[in-house]
């Protein structure tokens, strides 16, 4: 290990964290070339491809550091989107089971293709591949207002779609706009409890407010862009004498050609997520104004948690140019920080934490100074397997058992329903006050679900 491992977790989640792999993980990553400072995991921390899910690390990027397609997972940019519509859980309450059932129709989900953006050819895809949700604004979806409220303006620069294979195209052409399965969801929330009144009300949430949150990521594009790059990286690392114990940590210099095509791929694929969020953003939308009698649903943000980021940060009292790996964690910039929006920036980035569906939600935002440069937990964390939740749920049981609690399901696949069953989860009032007490990011507001869109 060339710097410490340091797991953000409480007495209660430790035996959790301990359970899998992912802790020997957190040393694997310690031995990056050119990480600074420790190889971090997050409280939500559990076993994933290379880094664990809930993993941070920082390479400098002058000093020899390493860029790892397995820093940032398969599906690069996946990530929450969240909207806050201007009416009340009670207002909700009589229309809810219409407006799952419109969303149940509109919203294209599960392994297949189909999307509510219907691009035409490829040049179309590489608008959407160059320029993000920008593009999709351009195209008459959505407005400049929900640009201003998307990590880097809904586009990531410096993609380069020349990098992204013809296989991977292909894949992602006729998926814009799509759920996909697994873990992603669309969920209509309320806000249940607010924990700092005045930042909640700069950020639109109000007790019993009607939110809507969108968790998905870059599709079949991003699988393939990653399965590309790691190929690519396991045959270049001799070359420039890179070896590391985990061949699922593949890696190459940040300044060589072959990390330059991947950043280059990269930045495409996170912009391919950003235009999918945005246009599922779209369908709801149009499907309150169906049922509600309102679309008029503001965004209050979107933000990753698959992506490296180059990023100015201090090491040692030295400000350097460091490679941000975050893979299943959320960059949580502090209050003032620049890069935040100008509406945003006296309280910090929102940051959004899906829990289960049967379980809460949260808002929080960065502080200052934080810690892990800037970095947070994205969700709850899994802590069983989805063969073992598989085994041990009765989908069509969690569906009535969710019913009772009055959480509308609509879902396409049972098996998928119990693979995501909230046994299947860490505690997220855990893993978000445990962030808190950290010094991560601070919560804001606890949001609970009213109905769950699945693949």
């Amino acid at each position: 290990m060339s710097v410490p491992g340091i797991v953000f977790a409480s007495e209660a989640l430790l035996p959790q964290v301990a359970e899998d792999q992912a802790l020997q993980q957190v040393v694997n990553v310690a031995t990056l070339p050119g990480i600074v400072e420790a190889s971090y995991a997050m409280p939500d921390v559990h076993w994933g491809y290379g880094f664990p899910i809930g993993g941070v690390a920082a390479t400098d990027v002058d000093r020899g550091g390493v860029i790892s397609p397995g820093g940032v997972g398969f599906d690069i940019s996946c990530g929450v989107r969240m909207l806050v519509a201007p009416i009340s859980v009670d207002e909700l309450a009589p229309r809810l089971e219409a407006l799952m059932d419109t969303l149940d129709v509109g919203i294209p989900r599960g392994l297949g293709g189909g999307g509510v953006w219907q691009l035409h050819d490829e040049h179309a895809l590489e608008a959407v591949l160059q320029q993000g949700a920008r593009a999709a604004v351009h195209a008459g979806l959505g407005t400049e207002a929900d640009l201003a409220r998307c990590e880097d303006g809904g586009t990531l620069a410096d993609a380069d779609p020349a990098q992204v294979s013809e296989r991977a195209v292909a894949r992602g052409l006729h998926q814009v706009g799509s759920l996909g399965s697994g873990n992603h969801f669309l969920e209509i929330q309320a806000v249940d409890q607010i924990y700092d009144a005045d930042t909640a009300k700069a950020l639109g949430l109000a007790p019993s407010q009607v939110c809507v949150m969108i968790h998905c990521g870059s599709r079949g594009l991003g699988h393939q862009i990653c399965s590309d790059h790691v190929r690519t990286m396991l045959e270049a690392m001799p070359r420039y004498g890179i070896s590391v114990p985990d061949p699922q940590l593949a890696c190459v210099p940040v300044r060589s050609a072959e990390g330059q095509s991947y950043l280059g791929a990269m930045a495409a694929a996170a912009n391919y997520g950003r235009a999918n969020r945005h246009s599922l953003s779209v369908a709801v939308r149009r499907a309150f104004q169906a049922v509600i009698g309102t679309g008029d649903l503001a965004l209050l943000y979107d933000v990753s948690h698959n992506l490296a980021k180059l990023e100015y940060h201090e090491v040692g009292g030295t400000r350097r140019l460091l490679c941000v790996h975050r893979k299943g964690a959320t960059r949580a910039l502090p209050p003032g920080h620049p890069d935040l929006p100008e509406d945003l920036r006296a309280v910090g980035q929102p940051v959004l934490v899906p829990g289960s569906m049967g379980t809460a939600s949260y808002v929080l935002v960065g502080v200052d100074p934080g810690g892990a440069f800037s970095s947070t937990c994205h969700g709850a964390g899994r802590r069983m397997s989805r063969h073992a939740a598989a085994r041990q749920v009765d989908g069509n049981e969690l569906r009535r058992q969710l019913q009772s609690l009055g959480i509308a399901v609509r879902v396409r696949s049972v098996r998928g329903l119990a693979e995501e069953a909230p046994m299947a989860y860490k505690d997220v009032d855990e893993v978000v006050a445990t962030c808190e007490r950290a010094g991560l990011a601070r919560r804001v507001a606890r949001l609970r679900p009213l109905g769950v869109v699945k693949g």
